[in-house]
Order: C-alpha cells, then sequence, then structure tokens
C-alpha cells in the first residue's frame, strides 16, 4: 500500500528532532524509498545501531505500508 513520503518524514523528524532528511521516492510509486538522515543523534552508534534506530522511527511501516526502504545515516 502506497505511503506519503510527508509520513514517513514526520515521523523521522518526531525521532531525530535536530536532522536534516533528505527522501527520495525512487520508483515514484510511493512504495520505494532512498533517505538520508543527518543527525547528532547517531553519535557513538554503529551504522548498524543508526539504521536500526532510522527503522525504528517508522514504527512497523516496513511490515505494512512501506515496501522498500534504502537507508544511509551520518553525523553534521
Amino acid at each position: 500500500m502506497p505511503i506519503e513520503h510527508t509520513e514517513i518524514e514526520k515521523l523521522l523528524q518526531k525521532a531525530f528532532k535536530d536532522a536534516t532528511i533528505h527522501l527520495t521516492d525512487t520508483h515514484g510509486d510511493q512504495d520505494h524509498y532512498s533517505v538520508h538522515v543527518i543527525s547528532r543523534d547517531f553519535a557513538g552508534k554503529s551504522r548498524v545501531e543508526q539504521h536500526k534506530m532510522v527503522f525504528d522511527a517508522l514504527q512497523g511501516l516496513m511490515k505494512q505500508d512501506l515496501h522498500a526502504l534504502s537507508v544511509k545515516t551520518s553525523l553534521p
């Protein structure tokens, strides 16, 4: 089921208050996205931990509404 990019952005902004988020609908179908989250919250975390934080912030969307998400994380 397609999901609006604004819904994804809202969830990520809620989880990462200081974040800069770049979200791209890679196929134009609201079902495949690429996201780059830049946040101080990632300090001291491994890449795997950072990506888990992003997926946790999406509150289960990957299980129901979002088919594919490519994640990139970094510090400011």
